[in-house]
């Protein structure tokens, strides 16, 4: 289906919510979507992404980003395109990462706050989905690091 807009056959075939979120692609100039490590772990090894840096997560309790933390916001270029800012889990599985985002759908809501325990550090995350076509359809889906903290 068309995540681009238009209507009846005047419709643009392009990405679906899935390719969107965990594959990526270009529109107008700026990578969008990308939010899977798996894929960006990938393209790394292919030499076709540039890892910039990452930017740090506001904390409760002063934490520090570490080795062995699930959410990073990300900067990059993907075959020279740039990605400003992008988060992504790190390390979970897609089958998570899908769990999350259908029950973000299907809760209804276009932001919803969760936090996500790791056993030993915590996240808060706002689960942002944005739908198409009255809400039946994922246009996307990805998480938003509001808080990282230590237990």
């Amino acid at each position: 289906y068309s995540r681009s807009g238009g209507c009846g056959r005047r419709r643009k075939m392009d990405s679906s919510g899935f390719e969107h979120v965990f594959v990526g692609e270009v529109k107008n100039g700026q990578v969008s979507g990308f939010h899977n490590w798996i894929m960006f772990w990938l393209e790394e090894r292919k030499g076709t992404v540039d890892y910039r840096g990452y930017i740090k997560p506001r904390s409760r309790y002063s934490a520090e980003t570490n080795d062995d933390d699930h959410v990073l916001t990300l900067q990059f270029s993907w075959n020279g395109v740039e990605k400003f800012v992008g988060t992504s889990f790190i390390g979970v599985s897609p089958e998570f990462e899908l769990a999350l985002y259908t029950m973000a759908f299907l809760a209804g809501e276009d932001e919803n706050i969760v936090t996500l325990d790791t056993g030993g550090e915590s996240f808060d995350l706002k689960v942002k989905c944005h739908k198409i076509d009255r809400g039946s359809k994922v246009g996307s889906c990805y998480v938003e690091a509001l808080a990282h903290y230590e237990e």
